[in-house]
């Protein structure tokens, strides 16, 4: 078991690292592939397909601010964008992260346990040490405030 939590872990971190890129200004496009010069004696080849990216949940955008920088740079590689459960380190993550669209889990949880976790991490409450803890956030009640609440936007029919 702890094996696959270090791997698990390795991952994660493998992921995350793997994202310098500066990630597109609010409004700002991605920039399209680039066609591959023409081989020689032969005719340019076609551009690669870019992948499809996932569109960020609204809530997020509505929210805005620095909560909405906070989860799509920290909470979005394993919660997804839109808070699914599958952004991309989840893959390799087990247990899977939290979808935060199952409106029985929301039912039951308080928004102080959600900025417990947030803060703390998992081990905090009993739950996946892979979920990090973020203790930057400790005391930036409105920042915590907004994380809650696109966590709460994000429950499916709500």
């Amino acid at each position: 078991m702890k094996i696959r939590t270090l791997l698990a872990a390795a991952a994660l971190l493998a992921v995350v690292g793997c994202s310098k890129d500066k990630p597109a200004a609010k409004g700002e496009a991605e920039a399209p592939a680039k066609a591959e010069p023409a081989k020689a004696g032969g005719a340019a080849a076609a551009p690669a397909a870019a992948p499809a990216a996932a569109a960020a949940h609204p809530i997020i955008d509505k929210v805005g601010g620095e909560a909405a920088t906070v989860f799509k740079q920290r909470c979005a590689t394993c919660h997804g964008l839109t808070g699914k459960g599958d952004g991309a380190a989840a893959q390799a993550l087990n247990p899977k992260p939290r979808s935060f669209e199952d409106a029985a889990w929301q039912g039951t949880i308080t928004d102080d346990h959600i900025k417990t976790v947030i803060v703390k991490g998992g081990t905090a409450v009993g739950k996946s040490p892979l979920m990090a803890p973020n203790p930057d956030l400790e005391g930036k009640t409105e920042v915590l405030d907004n994380l809650v609440k696109i966590v709460r936007g994000m429950k499916k029919g709500g």
